[in-house]
């Protein structure tokens, strides 16, 4: 089975080895139809803490690396 990866912006770099992502997708509601933006936030592990805050970023599924980090980042797009 393959990994998930997912694009995204990051929103947060503060912490050591560590990048906040936010991850945007349309959705469309199921009886009106209508498309509307959803925002989810991701946790992704950044060894060198080489990528800085508004970075496009393409992270991918990995191992459990804390309680909340399930996510590498792979490179900037």
């Amino acid at each position: 089975m393959s990994k998930k990866q997912l694009i995204g912006k990051i929103i947060s770099d503060k912490m050591q080895k560590t990048v906040v992502v936010e991850v945007e997708r349309m959705k469309e509601h199921p009886k009106y139809k209508r498309r509307y933006k959803t925002h989810k936030k991701y946790k992704a592990h950044s060894e060198k803490g080489e990528f800085k805050l508004g970075d496009t970023v393409m992270i991918e599924e990995c191992r459990p690396i804390s309680k909340d980090k399930r996510w590498r980042v792979i490179k900037i797009i």
